[in-house]
């Protein structure tokens, strides 16, 4: 049996640890390693080395009983969420690892929250109990009362595979039949152990474990149990499907696709195929696969359903893309709420360093690395501080190259409110295009999306799905700050097209400025990110906590009191809250939770300050123009934003 486990948790609650001694005690390792002594199985970068934190999502492999096990070690820090959800994907099951002493943390909740999206069954494990201060009662009910309430203490409940009573009830209670079963007959073992395993498949059940990683405290006895109560069902007979999860280069320069294979095998020489760009499906051969344990591998020939292993071969595969006869990709929510421009000597390609860069982009898409010609600059979006530094030692390892990164900066978006017609004409001599867009707003938070109306009459099926790849195939910039586009839904009315004029790029040239002339109309509105936050603090702090949401411009729920705690939940602006986290360190001298979670875009609180800091010039953007160009005599000429309509063929 194939079983793919990951391991979450907040910084310093000992994952890690956790890890090493589960892969000694499974004899993976001879001997365990220590994150103070810079000298872990899976933190084997030397950035992770140096800060004693989980950067990288690392993997391992170990077979317990008849079960073969891959064990992903993911990152606690928030900056590094983006790795994280990556992971989670591929996973049949999940560890939580929470310290017995700090309890629940900010990002604690938001992988349970993630956990809970892709319907992970989940494993808790209260780690640390040795400390001074440890309570793991108290562990157990900031659970029930942040995470869930279907968490069941299993340490002693299940003991050589035989269940206390209280467990025994505790299952039946939550499945009708087996309730009536212990009503009628009493307990059996084994259908008790197969309802339970189901329970937990089903996230009807979390078990919870307690020990230390560091003493090695109740591990093997958490190995034995989890060995027990997991099980999966993977299929080789069927055809293969997988996903890719991660993309790596190793030292020599060749590209690694990381691939959980989930159903039917794969064999070196197979022709594998995925989509590309919405519209193009890629066929290309595998020409190596090797099976990762840290940082050494072992190449094979064929791999199987539930296996995760990585390929060569695949030259444009993305993390996230479904491969074989899965073609659903998946869809990331942690995104960046920040930008930040790379800072690096005039004495340094540029051209080179923007490769280096593609490469990381190609490892982490959530960079999303931009190269800005205007300003011969590369930009990349980020999660946070943390991540620049790391950043910065990665690219002087890696490349040899010295770079720094100015202060992070909000990202931005635009939309409108008003409903409009947008009109392009591309007609140089030669050429021929005409485009009518009716654009609207749409949900918040819904992005682009596009519909066609028009009449084959007027513009055949194929041209209709031009001039819409066009209008996906880039953001597009608003004209308040030049800042992307996003939660407009664009109908294609009608266009027109030359029998022997138009040719390739025309409608791209009409689509765009048909986008860009309504924008010219339309009532724009400035978005920024915001968070949706979670604050658990003392009764008596609660006045305070809550002055400084308002001065942040942000809004919050009815707070909830429990005993001395207060619980807040609300939003507000990325902008105004991006540095809080110390401020409320200090204020509750550490013993508060601060859980903060980009969720979306949203009116911007001070958008005449934000577009005059900007100052950008919507008539001097080289990539848009709202004007038309129309012909007359042979000779071309361009009409303004404000008087192409009454110019336009269709109308």
């Amino acid at each position: 049996m194939k079983k793919t486990i990951g391991m979450f948790a907040h910084v310093d609650a000992g994952k890690t640890t956790l890890a090493e001694q589960l892969l000694y005690h499974t004899k993976t390792i001879r001997q365990r390693g220590r994150v103070d002594h810079q000298d872990t199985f899976l933190d084997t970068h030397e950035i992770e080395k140096q800060r004693g934190i989980t950067v990288f999502a690392g993997q391992a492999m170990f077979t317990m009983g008849d079960s073969e096990y891959f064990l992903i070690d993911t990152p606690g820090h928030v900056d590094f969420s983006p790795e994280m959800e990556r992971a989670v994907q591929v996973m049949d099951y999940a560890i939580i690892i929470i310290s017995a002493v700090e309890g629940i943390e900010g990002h604690t909740e938001t992988v349970w929250r993630l956990l809970r999206k892709h319907q992970i069954p989940t494993f808790f494990f209260i780690n640390k109990i040795d400390r001074v201060g440890a309570d793991t009662v108290k562990i157990r009910e900031e659970i029930q009362t942040n995470l869930t309430r279907d968490v069941y203490d299993m340490t002693e409940a299940l003991t050589n595979g035989e269940m206390d009573e209280a467990l025994i009830e505790f299952i039946a209670e939550r499945n009708e039949s087996l309730l009536e079963t212990y009503m009628d007959t009493g307990y059996q073992h084994k259908l008790w152990l197969e309802t339970l395993k189901q329970l937990i498949r089903e996230n009807q059940i979390s078990p919870c474990f307690s020990g230390s990683a560091l003493q090695d405290i109740g591990v093997e006895s958490f190995l034995e149990k989890l060995d027990l109560l997991t099980d999966t069902s993977y299929s080789n007979e069927s055809v293969f499907s997988g996903r890719v999860y991660k993309i790596r280069y190793d030292e020599n320069g060749t590209r690694l696709t990381f691939i959980k294979a989930l159903s039917g095998t794969l064999n070196v020489r197979d022709e594998i195929s995925y989509e590309r760009d919405d519209e193009a499906s890629l066929v290309e051969k595998i020409t190596q696969i090797r099976l990762y344990n840290g940082m050494k591998f072992k190449t094979v020939n064929q791999v199987f359903a539930g296996e995760i292993f990585a390929v060569t071969g695949l030259s444009s595969a993305s993390a996230g893309d479904g491969l074989g006869s899965l073609k659903e990709d998946a869809e990331y929510e942690m995104t960046s709420a920040l930008k930040s421009k790379v800072i690096f000597d005039s004495a340094i390609n540029i051209k080179e360093a923007l490769r280096y860069f593609k490469i990381l982009d190609a490892e982490d898409p959530a960079l999303n690395v931009t190269w800005v010609e205007q300003l011969q600059e590369i930009h990349i979006h980020v999660m946070g501080t943390i991540q620049l530094e790391v950043l910065k030692l990665v690219i002087k390892e890696r490349f040899q190259l010295d770079v720094s990164f100015a202060d992070p900066e909000i990202l931005y978006k635009e939309t409108i409110s008003s409903r409009i017609i947008g009109y392009g004409h591309f007609e140089p001599l030669g050429h021929y295009a005409e485009v009518h867009l009716k654009m609207e707003p749409a949900a918040r938070n819904s992005g682009i999306s596009f519909e066609s109306v028009c009449h084959t009459d007027h513009l055949p099926v194929g041209t209709q799905n031009v001039i819409r790849n066009h209008l996906y195939e880039r953001d597009h910039h608003g004209i308040l700050t030049g800042s992307p586009l996003t939660d407009v839904k664009i109908t294609l009315l009608t266009g027109r097209a030359h029998v022997k004029h138009t040719s390739g790029g025309d409608f791209r040239e009409a689509a765009f400025r048909a986008l860009r002339q309504g924008l010219e109309k339309a009532a724009n509105i400035l978005l920024e990110p915001f968070y949706n936050f979670k604050i658990n603090v003392n009764l008596e702090l609660l006045g305070k906590v809550l002055t400084d949401i308002q001065q942040a411009h942000g809004s919050f729920d009815t707070p909830i009191t429990e005993g001395n705690k207060a619980i807040i939940t609300g939003k507000v602006p990325v902008a105004t809250f991006l540095n809080y986290s110390s401020e409320f360190a200090s204020l509750t001298q550490g013993k508060g939770m601060l859980n903060l979670i980009v969720d979306g875009y949203y009116p911007c609180h001070n958008q005449a300050e934000v577009i005059e800091r900007t100052q950008y010039n919507k008539n001097a953007d080289p990539e848009y123009t709202s004007s038309s160009i129309f012909c007359s005599k042979g000779q071309g000429y361009s009409v303004p934003w404000n008087q192409a309509e009454s110019e336009m063929h269709c109308l």
